[in-house]
């Protein structure tokens, strides 16, 4: 089964790229940059990554962010997961990037994105990767500080396909951002939203009436059955990230996670890693981690793959190619 999780073509359309900053990379870049990072070795820094949820993972990542600099950084960073999908046979993926935790730091947003979209086309070239790239507004700041930085978004229009919302959920629900949001879709662009991973089922219930193409996270819709049955219906994908869930105590453990349970109810669920330099693992490890827990059948790992290629931004056309390379998939 390993040896099948390792080759079926995946997609992934949950992961932070700031959050695949691995341990080794953090050191290299804190270096490059003359940056004193509080941790003395890699292995202090894991021990670090023992959290007790969102808001204690949130506190290391914005310091992890630190190091990343210059466009050069934000290159290496990226080039280092692309790397990665290729070992891992992720064909296609979507990315998210916060531009206010740069922004904040004084990063000119050019160099985050120019830094991100040319890792991603040399991936796509040697590696034939597909990408998009989504920026997340953060939830934890104002809708005028959000609304600031989607005007400066809105220049790069050519290279962003999506807006997303992410960081702390607790208090911030998908409303507080309704204006940004019918802008943002007024521009042209997709929306994401992180929803129901903290938060309530009301939450998901938000954002389906702000007008997402998908939830991320999404795992607590089961607290409204009603919720549930209209997921079903309308295919709204919940994009899944088992490990996470688990590291940030969503679920005590991986036997109480409900993406089967979903599947099994036919909502458009798909496995994706989330931040997986701090969660122990990228998308193969979650679907290795789920089928030690689950047993997983080739036919629920090829509809939880088909999953993400129907979630996908992709044209139809391409969709179409993808699902058939998945369902004829033999190993």
């Amino acid at each position: 089964m390993k040896t099948f999780l390792q080759n079926i073509p995946k997609v992934e359309l949950h992961l932070h790229i700031e959050g695949s900053l691995e341990p080794k990379m953090m050191f290299e870049l804190a270096k490059r940059n003359n940056i004193v990072l509080k941790y003395k070795s890699e292995d202090e820094i894991q021990k670090a990554y023992d959290f007790s949820n969102l808001q204690d993972f949130l506190d290391i990542y914005y310091q992890g962010a630190n190091v990343l600099q210059t466009r050069q950084d934000f290159y290496d960073l990226t080039f280092a997961y692309m790397k990665k999908c290729k070992e891992q046979n992720v064909v296609h993926t979507e990315i998210f990037f916060d531009p206010q935790t740069h922004t904040a730091r004084n990063i000119p947003l050019k160099d985050v994105i120019e830094g991100i979209w040319q890792a991603l086309q040399k991936a796509k070239e040697e590696f034939g990767i597909s990408s998009f790239l989504i920026a997340c507004i953060l939830r934890h700041l104002s809708e005028d500080e959000g609304l600031k930085t989607l005007d400066e978004l809105c220049l790069y229009k050519d290279k962003i396909k999506a807006i997303g919302l992410d960081s702390s959920e607790i208090n911030n629900p998908p409303f507080k951002f309704k204006n940004l949001f019918q802008k943002a879709k007024e521009e042209g662009f997709l929306l994401v939203m992180h929803a129901g991973e903290e938060g309530s089922s009301e939450y998901i219930k938000q954002a389906l009436e702000l007008g997402v193409s998908r939830i991320d996270h999404g795992v607590r819709c089961e607290e409204d059955l009603e919720l549930v049955k209209q997921l079903a219906k309308s295919q709204i994908p919940l994009t899944m990230c088992p490990l996470s869930n688990i590291k940030l105590k969503v679920f005590q453990n991986m036997q109480e996670h409900n993406i089967l349970k979903l599947l099994k109810q036919n909502l458009c669920v798909c496995v994706n890693s989330d931040d997986p330099a701090y969660f122990g693992g990228y998308i193969l490890e979650n679907f290795i981690a789920l089928d030690e827990t689950f047993k997983l059948s080739k036919d629920e790992v090829k509809k939880l793959c088909i999953n993400a290629v129907n979630a996908s931004f992709l044209q139809e056309n391409e969709k179409e190619n993808l699902r058939k390379l998945i369902f004829n998939f033999q190993e």
